[in-house]
């Protein structure tokens, strides 16, 4: 059995695109698990670049099946959009990619919702991507949401969706929110992605229990990163479905009992989008000189990502609450001109030294970072493949983050394209692919 979870270990960001479309070669299935159209997965394929929202990475290895799982919430418009765009570039989505009927259906009053929320007066601005995506979720656990197999069915459909929206049109009101949206043209609109969609819809946690039974090998693919989860996350600066390993069998159908593996995805310094407590935000030039290094700009939004330095006792967190065998290192590459590197190693708070992560977003902001400094290599590793052909002070940095964390770097990433990785060999990442 060979079915292993990636997913991201900080706060969204690390690079999970480029491993997963890796790794896929490996894998028979990838599946994503959670979220919407509000993650961006970027890819590059030679002198092309791949900006994946909803599909799994996987679907740029021909031959793969790519499965968008029942814990996603589904802009159609989106979908058909990242459709059309990857079959533009000659990659046969249609034929490989498995959509769930129980996924939940966002619509543009989703969106409309979201942007009520956080223009309140009042109202914690938590920075996201308002997309709707919230709202959906928010319909979803108030059991008022509409899923694919609803929107298959039109005349059900049509009776919720009329429901749903004189709802929203109410509460909206209710706010000061006049926003006209055509609902009528919207409905036949949402008619006209259903018979689309419809080919591709499955009983995907079906589809996904036979394949493995069949021995296939399935990758499940996370969105976002465990310290956006909506329980283990920096609350309420999180996302709203659980980003964490055990999202993976909600979102998929797919027992515990049948993964083998869990492996985090890490950049070699840390970076978040968005509102929320950053421990270790490096406030003075080294953050804008990572953020220039490392092209550090939201892939769906655009927005600069706040940057700053590796975090061990954040990594230990995310590592005890997904049970990562190993660990991805990316954009080590980012930290080639540095000096000296500083390295999280503790928390100070109340004039004490702690080692956990504290529950409360008031109680993170009052942390103070140890800091351990390590001198850097000052030379580059941009594309490097082979392990011993790194820097001995870039190798002496991963030990010191491997004796830190507690968990092995099985995998470092050099650059952006796929041969600009590293997977070590004996490493417990390289059985988990093997």
């Amino acid at each position: 059995m060979r079915n292993v979870i990636i997913l991201g270990s900080q706060w969204g960001d690390e690079g999970k695109g480029k491993i997963v479309d890796l790794f896929s070669a490996h894998f028979d299935i990838v599946a994503r698990y959670q979220g919407g159209n509000n993650a961006g997965h970027t890819i590059f394929i030679g002198d092309k670049k791949f900006v994946l929202k909803l599909i799994p990475s996987g679907i740029l290895r021909p031959g793969k099946k790519a499965v968008i799982g029942n814990g996603l919430v589904i802009d159609p418009a989106a979908l058909m959009g990242e459709i059309d765009a990857l079959e533009s570039s000659g990659i046969d989505v249609r034929a490989n990619l498995f959509v769930s009927n129980r996924a939940h259906v966002l619509f543009p009053a989703h969106r409309m919702m979201e942007k009520m929320s956080e223009g309140r007066p009042g109202r914690i601005s938590i920075g996201t991507t308002a997309r709707g995506i919230g709202p959906c979720y928010e319909d979803k656990i108030g059991r008022r949401g509409v899923r694919i197999a609803d929107l298959l069915d039109r005349d059900a459909f049509h009776a919720q969706y009329d429901s749903v929206m004189e709802e929203k049109t109410a509460i909206a009101k209710l706010f000061g929110i006049y926003e006209e949206l055509d609902f009528r043209g919207i409905r036949d609109e949402y008619d006209a992605f259903a018979d689309r969609i419809r080919p591709m819809v499955r009983d995907t946690a079906l589809l996904l229990n036979r394949a493995i039974e069949d021995g296939q090998a399935v990758m499940f693919e996370g969105a976002q990163g465990s310290m956006l989860d909506i329980d283990h996350g920096t609350y309420p600066f999180v996302t709203s479905s659980n980003a964490t390993a055990g999202g993976a069998c909600t979102g998929t159908g797919v027992a515990p009992t049948r993964i083998s593996g869990v492996i985090g995805v890490s950049k070699a310094y840390v970076t978040r989008v968005g509102g929320g407590p950053f421990p270790t935000e490096a406030l003075d030039g080294a953050g804008e000189r990572i953020r220039a290094r490392g092209h550090e700009f939201g892939a769906v939004t655009g927005r600069a990502r706040r940057c700053g330095w590796f975090d061990a006792p954040l990594l230990r967190y995310t590592a005890a609450i997904n049970g990562f065998d190993s660990l991805v290192v990316t954009k080590l590459d980012v930290l080639d001109e540095f000096d000296q590197i500083p390295v999280c190693v503790a928390y100070r708070m109340g004039g004490r030294e702690v080692t956990e992560m504290p529950p409360t977003v008031a109680a993170v902001e009052k942390i103070e970072p140890v800091y351990e400094c390590m001198p850097g290599w000052s030379s580059s590793t941009f594309g490097i493949d082979s392990y011993d052909d790194l820097p001995p002070r870039a190798k002496d940095y991963l030990a010191f983050l491997e004796q830190r964390t507690g968990v092995e770097a099985g995998c470092i990433s050099t650059g952006p394209e796929r041969n600009q990785t590293i997977v070590r060999p004996g490493s417990r990442l390289e059985k988990l692919l093997s």
